[in-house]
């Protein structure tokens, strides 16, 4: 399995995203992975040089261009066709990576994903998502996270479908519940929006609807994926990551807050998809980047994307 990683891309590249890769290769759960680094080889093989590690243990492509995080994601994509991000998802197109990961403009990466492999037919939005530590040790999912700000009625449905798609086949909930994050429980609360998705959510044959739930709902157990706009979303993602920042400046160390740690998770893939697309937070540590390769194998093993294209035929 061929990981393609972009080293360019993040606010500590290139050092963690090699310093990552590096790391995956002593990991025995990622013996079946290749990473392919995505970047100017001639800095890659410098780091590898560096640390005595061989070549052999990684495939490159040379992309010796970069987009930058305060770029246009449209025009640097179209004006770069050697940067890093383009040359991924060049190369995940043709088959030559099976995934794409990048910690490097999330915009770029999101307009990759559009014109290159495309979203799955019938997909009116794809977006992000978020995992939430639950206080009975699970996992719940959140989405969108900041794709889209503003969303349709018919959108946060479908958020509905690729969140419960995506908890049952990459982390193994079965029938999961899916609740919409709304200001009150009742059907008539919350914007129009709100009310209109609820509406067309409550009968739903798709997903296991449990109707709206409020933001103290959020990590217990109450349901396994919630869905809100992204401008909502992110809010809640930035706020918990705040939560999670004052308690290590703090020195308090904590089973359950310690799962907050986004680097256990890796980073989050772009659902709706025509391919393995996983974004990381800009910050990405090296473990950060090591737990992205191990998703990444997670996502292609699931064949998550095969398996939304056949629920929106």
């Amino acid at each position: 399995m061929r990981i393609g990683l972009d080293f360019s891309g993040g606010d500590y590249a290139p050092n963690n995203c090699l310093e990552g890769a590096v790391l995956a290769l002593s990991d025995a759960t990622l013996q079946h992975a290749r990473v392919c680094l995505i970047g100017p080889r001639a800095v890659a093989e410098a780091f590898l040089t560096e640390k005595q590690i061989s070549f052999n243990r990684f495939d490159f492509i040379d992309a010796p261009d970069v987009i930058d995080m305060a770029e246009s994601p449209t025009k640097a994509f179209s004006q770069k066709p050697n940067s890093s991000i383009s040359m991924g998802f060049k190369a995940l197109k043709e088959g030559r990576i099976e995934a794409f990961i990048s910690a490097g403009n999330t915009g770029a990466m999101l307009v990759g994903s559009m014109f290159t492999v495309k979203a799955i037919p019938g997909v009116i939005r794809p977006c992000i998502t978020t995992l939430l530590p639950k206080e009975n040790g699970g996992v719940g999912l959140m989405l969108d996270v900041g794709t889209n700000a503003d969303c349709k009625p018919d959108v946060l449905y479908q958020f509905g479908i690729l969140g419960s798609i995506c908890a049952r086949e990459l982390y193994k909930i079965n029938n999961p519940k899916v609740g919409l994050l709304n200001i009150g429980e009742e059907p008539e609360k919350g914007n129009l929006v709100a009310q209109a998705a609820y509406q067309l959510m409550k009968d739903s044959k798709d997903f296991n609807f449990i109707g709206n739930i409020e933001g103290r709902d959020l990590f217990n157990d109450k349901a396994d994926v919630i869905v809100c706009e992204g401008f909502v979303g992110n809010v809640v993602l930035k706020a918990a990551e705040a939560f999670y920042t004052s308690i290590r400046k703090r020195k308090r160390s904590d089973a359950y807050f310690d799962r907050f740690n986004y680097e256990l998770y890796g980073g989050t893939p772009i659902l709706g998809v025509n391919g393995n697309v996983l974004i990381g937070h800009g910050i990405s540590s090296p473990l950060a980047f090591k737990n992205m390769i191990q998703l990444s194998m997670d996502l292609v093993n699931a064949k998550l994307n095969e398996k939304v294209a056949q629920v929106f035929q």
